[in-house]
């Protein structure tokens, strides 16, 4: 009754110049100017101005691109404009890139994960290659 609704929540703006480190989590909209390494969650949408970046892993609703982002997206939406880059693994319903833009990587389904350990997805060790599989002869 009290409770301020999350989707009224305020914007929360990272200025250029400023650097945070670990996880962060945005209950409203978040518009990145500076530069954020980690872990990020967001509520809603997040924006990354042209001089701004995220280097690590987001989820969030919507992630419109106009500067850096590297590592592991989840979201609804990606939007990558003119001088937006993105690098990494992608998991979102819906991808719009702007001539100009650039999207380095692979884009999954979201239960899908194919930065997964090697040695977990198939088996690998250094003593034998294939270890665990079987061979079907006829």
């Amino acid at each position: 009754m009290f409770g301020k609704s999350k989707k009224n929540a305020e914007i929360t703006y990272i200025a250029a110049g400023c650097t945070i480190t670990g996880e962060t989590e945005f209950i409203g909209n978040a518009l990145i100017g500076g530069t954020i390494f980690g872990k990020v969650v967001a509520e809603q949408n997040v924006t990354i101005e042209p001089k701004g970046s995220i280097d690590g892993q987001l989820a969030c609703q919507e992630l419109k691109v106009s500067g850096i982002f590297k590592g592991k997206l989840q979201c609804e939406r990606l939007i990558i404009t003119s001088s937006g880059t993105v690098e990494g693994e992608v998991a979102s319903k819906t991808m719009e890139i702007f001539e100009g833009g650039q999207f380095i990587g692979v884009r999954v389904k979201e239960e899908m994960n194919l930065l997964q350990d090697l040695k977990s997805e198939n088996k690998l060790n250094k003593n034998n290659l294939f270890e665990g599989l079987e061979l079907q002869s006829e």
